[in-house]
């Protein structure tokens, strides 16, 4: 077995924590790529590794940490709601190593905004990779049972911020094709019927393009500002339903170009969140799947 077969064995899973835990792909394949350097810096240096598994998911989640205190930095700085980077389908590196897709939604990883770099490393290793607190321990340094506490706290966290009653996977569809074409067809009231009493709006364009910089908040507004975005568009506008890490979605295209993906936390009695990412540096994995164009940044020369 060569140096770097070990790695390429894990790879799929390194990508798997590293995307949840940045909410980029760029930045997860910079994670990945800064691991393999230590682990062969590592085996060139002759140290012992008994668990390729165990070293690898150490590796990638402190990478992760680190990048995640400089990431914290940026986002406050970041103009107006900051989001996860969007990939279409269901990337086989994602899904091939964590039964868990509703870990994968765009809903799912705003939530893990919420938690400390640490709370959140704790919580994704065990509740979705299913690896001990023992283990968790070693990688983070810290004793078991305060891995424990940091996991309680943060899954109490993540609870209180989810809808109470989840929706079906046949109702998220229902609710996605429904507010599609309500959209589409500039349907208020049809759009209104799909939205709970305290829907939310959040746009990030990152200071790119014009995107709303405050959530909308509300039923009656969330209808009129996504009524009015339809009725702006120009012609050549087309709607798709889309696998948004793979949770229905709706991507908009203007003559063939991407411009934006939303995305939706469901519950059972409607859209209770609506997530539209509008930055185009982050449009591009959704392109490349789509096979459409990606719709350039201005700042791009």
């Amino acid at each position: 077995m060569t140096d770097a077969e070990p790695f390429l064995q894990y790879r799929p899973l390194l990508f798997s924590i590293a995307y949840r835990m940045l909410g980029a792909v760029a930045d997860a394949e910079d994670a990945v790529q800064e691991t393999y350097l230590r682990w062969r810096g590592a085996r060139e240096a002759g140290e012992e590794i008994r668990s390729p598994k165990s070293w690898l998911t150490t590796a990638i989640s402190r990478v992760c940490l680190d990048q995640l205190g400089s990431a914290r930095v940026k986002r406050e700085q970041y103009v107006g709601p900051w989001l996860p980077e969007p990939l279409a389908g269901v990337s086989p590196d994602v899904a091939e190593t964590a039964a868990d897709a509703d870990s994968l939604s765009i809903a799912f990883l705003v939530l893990l905004e919420s938690l400390s770099p640490k709370e959140r490393a704790v919580f994704l290793l065990h509740d979705v990779f299913g690896y001990s607190f023992a283990e968790i321990g070693d990688i983070v340094g810290e004793r078991e049972a305060y891995c424990r506490q940091i996991a309680k706290r943060a899954r109490a966290s993540m609870a209180e911020r989810r809808p109470r009653f989840a929706a079906h996977p046949a109702r998220r569809d229902q609710l996605a094709d429904l507010f599609m074409r309500a959209v589409s067809d500039g349907d208020m009231h049809a759009l209104i019927a799909t939205l709970t009493d305290d829907v939310v709006v959040y746009s990030d364009g990152g200071g790119k393009v014009s995107a709303a910089r405050k959530p909308v908040v509300g039923r009656d507004k969330a209808a009129l500002f996504l009524t009015n975005l339809r009725r702006l568009a120009p012609e050549g506008t087309r709607f798709q339903m889309a696998q948004i890490n793979g949770q229905p979605g709706v991507v908009t295209l203007i003559d063939g170009v991407v411009r934006n993906v939303v995305t939706f936390d469901f519950a059972a009695s409607g859209i209770h969140a609506i997530y539209i990412v509008v930055n185009p540096d982050k449009l591009g994995p959704v392109a490349a799947r789509l096979g459409g164009e990606q719709h350039p940044s201005p700042s791009t020369p």
